[in-house]
């Protein structure tokens, strides 16, 4: 399956978009998860708890992200829409 170079390199802007994206949205939805224990100095179990909480649903935000962004992206490319809608 050849890609002439404009495909790849629409493909490579995707992946970064979708990188990029989803390392921010899942940045901010640890820092908002997490700053009870930032701000209050939650210490002892119950930090660990938060934090740990946090990171899991920080790393599932980024894998939906980043599998929500590529997907859409192939299946515009396989119907041929290039304006951007899903």
């Amino acid at each position: 399956m050849a890609h002439d170079q404009a495909e790849r390199d629409a493909i490579t802007v995707e992946i970064g978009y979708a990188v990029v994206s989803a390392a921010l949205l899942a940045g901010a939805v640890w820092l908002v998860l997490a700053s009870p224990v930032l701000l209050f100095g939650v210490e002892g179990s119950a930090a660990r708890a938060v934090a740990g909480t946090a990171t899991v649903l920080a790393a599932v935000v980024l894998l939906c992200r980043i599998v929500g962004v590529l997907w859409g992206f192939d299946t515009r490319r396989r119907t041929g829409r290039t304006d951007g809608a899903g």
